[in-house]
């Protein structure tokens, strides 16, 4: 089913066996990435053919990494619309301006996506309960996945993460422990119980597979986009799985021969004014992000002091030519009101930070008015709600 090789570690390059558990490289403290048969794949596949499958994220099944289509674990994520926002575009002054609007996915996020991907391979290789520190919106999905596989599942966040992230862990049965502090102070909670009990982590880049979920919206932007690619994508970075997994999705396209030229995005990662390592770390040159101290943000999914793949997030921005820029919470509170008055999109704060990006942009003369942009979405606004 699966054109899957080896898993390869980000730094050191060593190859590492997928069909056995594997976390990360602990000689390097760096993320493992999944790495397929491509020249294979090419003989083989079909693009069009993969079109004329049922619309969900696993239609793209031989370039995920489950070997054994049993083991998928599946609530219809994926094939989230691309949605021309004609209204904004043009009080923007743009002609090509789209959002990818992920809150259509299962549990209302993009999070599904990885979910999916991560839970289904556990499945496979005999993981029974599994563990997660969250800021909300992984931690629904993966209650959600996990018991939809019949695994045990328990959950750390923030005690202000939002109610509906709460209310959903527990409606799925999962277990659940609300803590003082940050993710990053639910990730250290996690990892000890993980250790202590035999858990197995599904933290942002702590795990191969999350990456492999998020790269289909590359793959679906491309298609969208018939086997062109935009010139430049807006997105809301936290642990910024979703942006590094699209920048391995466009180099597998191109080697696929799939695309129709080998232009690529510019990558815009977007974070709070409040919570901005890569931000920092982008501006001052640096290949390493600062963990950031006091994080504080409206946008839960943002407040991530600092990721695992810090390096790798920097990397595929620099590679892109593209920009790490920040937004306040009142740009972020603006664009969600205007991008809902204007499109009848009621983006989570996440999303809504796109847009408020974008505006920038403009005002910097960083967009010029025909490129193709495309806005995240992340989830919906809906989960704000308490």
């Amino acid at each position: 089913m699966s054109y899957i090789t080896y898993l390869q570690c980000s730094h050191c390059d060593d190859h590492f066996d997928p069909t056995r558990v594997q976390t990360f490289c602990t000689k390097c403290q760096t993320p493992l990435l999944a790495r397929y048969d491509l020249v294979k794949a090419r003989q083989e596949l079909d693009r069009d053919e993969i079109y004329r499958r049922s619309r969900d994220m696993w239609r793209w099944r031989e370039l995920l990494p489950v070997l054994d289509e049993r083991n998928m674990v599946t609530l219809g994520e994926g094939d989230a619309p691309l949605l021309p926002l004609p209204n904004l575009g043009t009080s923007l002054g743009l002609e090509n301006l789209y959002v990818k609007d992920e809150s259509l996915n299962p549990t209302g996020s993009f999070k599904a996506r990885g979910i999916s991907a991560a839970i289904s391979k556990a499945k496979e290789l005999g993981i029974e309960k599994v563990i997660i520190p969250t800021a909300g919106n992984a931690g629904g999905a993966m209650a959600a996945y996990a018991a939809r596989a019949g695994l045990k599942a328990h959950i750390f966040m923030p005690k202000d993460t939002p109610l509906a992230n709460v209310e959903e862990c527990k409606i799925a049965g999962a277990g659940l422990s609300l803590i003082d502090g940050l993710i990053s102070d639910a990730a250290a909670m996690a990892g000890v119980k993980a250790r202590e009990e035999g858990w197995f982590d599904l933290s942002t880049f702590k795990e191969p597979y999350r990456t492999e979920g998020k790269k289909i919206m590359g793959y679906e932007l491309a298609e969208a986009f018939h086997w062109e690619l935009p010139e430049v994508i807006i997105y809301p970075t936290g642990g910024g799985t979703g942006l590094v997994g699209m920048w391995k999705a466009f180099a597998e396209l191109a080697e696929l021969g799939w695309l129709i030229n080998g232009y690529r995005p510019r990558m815009i990662a977007v974070q709070a004014s409040g919570c901005a390592p890569v931000v920092k770390a982008f501006e001052s040159g640096s290949r390493f992000c600062d963990f950031w101290l006091g994080a504080k943000t409206i946008a839960s999914g943002l407040r991530v002091p600092k990721s695992f793949a810090d390096q790798i997030i920097l990397h595929d921005i620099r590679e892109s030519n593209g920009l790490a820029i920040a937004v306040t919470d009142t740009e972020i509170l603006d664009a969600q009101k205007n991008l809902g008055a204007k499109e009848g999109i009621f983006a989570a704060p996440e999303g809504a930070a796109t847009v408020a990006a974008l505006i920038k942009m403009i005002e910097q003369k960083q967009v010029d008015p025909q490129e193709r942009i495309v806005c995240f979405n992340t989830g919906s606004g809906l989960k704000y709600l308490n």
